[in-house]
C-alpha cells in the first residue's frame, strides 16, 4: 500500500556533549488539530445526546421551571404541596445555597416527569396504525379518532425540531403476531408454489407446528418481544447475513447505478473528486444529525440508526459468523487503481475541497508504480467463503505490515476503486446497461473490498456507482 512518509512529532538523544532535543512543529500541530477534532464530535454527539433524551421536551424549559420553582418559594407564595420545603430538612443547612439546591432537586425531578410523560405519550400515539387504512384524495373523509390522533401528535412533535435520531426513543416495539396469524399468513404464501397434494401436506404440517413445539417457540418471541425493541431484527442480521458462509460478491452484496441520463463530466479525476466531497458532506450531515428523519405524510417516523453506519464500517469475517465493526471516525479514504491501494486524506481542519481531493486523484491516476506482491488481487480474499478469509486474516493479517494496511482499509471513511474501462449507457443497446451493471456488481472480482459498507466505483469516462455490503 503506498502511504505517506513516516513522520515524528520529537525526539531526543543524548550524546557525550549533552541533551539533543528535535520537534516537527507541523506533525505537532496535526496532532493538536486531531485531538481537538476528536473533542469537538464528542461534545457534539453529547449536545445531541441531549437533545434526542429529552425529545419531544426543550432542554429550556428545565431552566424556566427552575425559574418558577424559587421564585414560587422565595416570594413565600403558598402551594397546596410544597416540595421544597418537604425536603429541606434533608438539606445540610438552611441557607440560601441549600434552598437553591431544593429547588433544583424538586424542579428537575418534575421536568423529568414530563419529560418520560411526553415520551411515551407520543410512543403509544405512535402505536396507533388506524390512519393507514383512511382514504386518500380529494374529498376523502377521515375519522374523528384519526383526527384526534393526528391533533395531538403534531401537537407533541411540532414544537421542537427533530434530529435524525430524535424519534428513536418514542418509537412502538414491533408487534408480535399470533401464531396463528403467522401460520395463516405462510399457508397462503405458499399456496400458489404447491399443487393440492402438496399444500394439504403443508396445511397437516402448520397444524402440528401450531399445537406443538410452536406454543414454546412463540412464547420465547413474546419474552424477547418485551425485552427488544424489535424481536427480530438482530436475529435477522445475525442469521440471514452475518452467519452467511457463502461469498458476499453476487451473493449479498448489490450496486447502485449512476443517474444515466446526466452526465456532468468525463474527466474521472473530477467526477471522483466531487462525488466523494459529498459524501464526506453527508457523513457530515449524519454525523451531526442535521438531517430530517424520514417521516411517513410528514407525521409518522420511521427508524433511523442504518444512517450510522453508512461510514466508517466494515464487516469482519469469522469462522462461525462475521460482525460490524463501526468506527467513531475516520480521516481518510482508500483508493484503488490499477492494483494499487493509496490512502487519502480527506480531511484538514476541514473537508477537502473538490479541487484539493482532484489534485490527489488525479496524481493516483498518473503514478506509474506498479503493485507490490500480493497487493493487486487482495480484495479477492473478501470475495470468497467467508471462512477462508477468516483463517487467511487470523494467521497472515494479524501483525505487522498486514496489519497495518488492512486496519487502513477497514478503517477508512469508505473504498473508491477507479476503474480503467469506461461505464457505458446507450438507449438503444441495453447490453451496455447490463454490462455496466455487472462492472459494479462484481468488477473483476479481486478490485471492490467488498467487506466495506460501500465502494465507490469510478470509470474511466466519468460515469460512477457503488458496491454495497448487505448486512448493515
Amino acid at each position: 500500500m503506498a502511504e505517506a512518509h513516516s513522520a515524528v512529532a520529537f525526539s531526543f538523544t543524548v550524546t557525550h556533549e549533552g541533551w539533543d532535543v528535535n520537534f516537527d512543529r507541523e506533525v505537532l500541530n496535526l496532532v493538536w488539530q486531531s485531538g481537538l477534532r476528536s473533542w469537538k464530535k464528542r461534545l457534539a454527539r453529547f449536545q445531541n445526546s441531549i437533545h434526542n433524551g429529552v425529545y419531544p421536551g426543550h432542554l429550556w424549559t428545565l431552566w424556566v421551571l427552575i425559574s418558577i420553582t424559587a421564585g414560587i418559594h422565595f416570594s413565600g407564595f403558598k402551594v397546596p404541596y410544597d416540595l421544597v420545603t418537604k425536603i429541606m430538612p434533608y438539606m445540610r443547612g438552611q441557607s440560601l445555597m441549600w434552598q437553591l439546591v431544593a429547588c433544583g432537586l424538586v424542579s428537575l425531578t418534575i421536568w423529568l416527569c414530563i419529560i418520560f410523560t411526553l415520551r411515551y405519550t407520543l410512543k403509544l400515539l405512535l402505536m396507533y396504525k388506524g390512519w393507514m387504512y383512511e382514504a386518500r384524495g380529494k374529498n376523502r373523509q377521515i375519522s374523528r379518532g384519526t383526527k384526534l390522533w393526528l391533533s395531538v401528535v403534531k401537537v407533541l412533535s411540532g414544537w421542537n425540531k427533530p434530529k435524525l435520531y430524535s424519534f428513536q426513543g418514542s418509537l412502538p416495539r414491533l408487534p408480535l403476531p399470533s401464531l396463528h396469524d403467522t401460520m395463516t399468513r405462510y399457508l397462503r404464501s405458499v399456496r400458489p408454489l404447491l399443487d393440492d397434494a402438496n399444500y394439504n401436506r403443508m396445511v397437516k404440517l402448520a397444524a402440528d407446528f401450531e399445537n406443538g413445539i410452536g406454543i414454546k417457540l412463540q412464547r420465547y418471541l413474546w419474552l424477547k418481544s418485551w425485552w427488544s425493541t424489535n424481536y427480530v431484527s438482530d436475529w435477522w442480521e445475525d442469521y440471514v447475513y452475518l452467519r452467511g458462509r457463502s461469498p458476499l460478491m453476487i451473493n449479498s452484496n448489490f450496486y447502485g447505478i449512476d443517474a444515466i441520463l446526466t452526465y456532468p463530466t468525463k474527466i474521472q479525476a473530477a467526477r471522483a473528486a466531487t462525488a466523494i466531497n459529498s459524501c464526506l458532506n453527508y457523513r457530515r450531515l449524519v454525523e451531526r444529525q442535521e438531517l430530517e428523519p424520514i417521516l411517513i405524510q410528514g407525521l409518522v417516523p420511521l427508524c433511523s440508526w442504518q444512517y450510522e453506519r453508512i461510514f466508517n464500517t466494515a464487516r469482519i469475517p469469522g469462522a462461525e459468523i462475521d460482525r460490524i465493526q463501526h468506527w467513531s471516525d475516520a480521516n481518510h479514504i482508500v483508493v484503488y487503481h490499477k492494483g494499487r491501494y493509496f490512502k487519502v486524506i480527506i480531511y484538514k481542519g476541514r473537508i477537502l475541497r473538490p479541487s484539493e481531493i482532484q489534485v490527489q486523484i488525479q496524481q493516483i491516476l498518473d503514478d506509474k508504480s506498479q503493485p507490490l506482491p500480493g497487493e493487486e488481487k487482495l480484495a479477492a480474499l473478501t470475495a470468497g467463503d467467508r471462512v477462508h478469509w477468516a483463517h487467511a486474516r487470523r494467521h497472515f493479517f494479524s501483525r505487522g505490515v498486514n496489519k497495518l494496511s488492512l486496519d487502513t482499509i477497514e478503517k477508512a471513511a469508505f473504498v473508491v476503486a477507479l476503474d480503467d474501462v469506461p461505464y457505458e449507457y446507450e438507449p438503444s443497446q441495453p447490453d451496455k446497461l447490463d454490462r455496466f451493471g455487472k462492472i459494479l456488481l462484481h468488477g473483476k472480482g479481486y478490485d471492490r473490498w467488498f467487506d466495506k459498507s460501500f465502494t465507490l466505483c469510478v470509470g474511466s469516462n466519468g460515469r460512477l456507482g457503488f458496491n454495497s455490503e448487505h448486512s448493515w
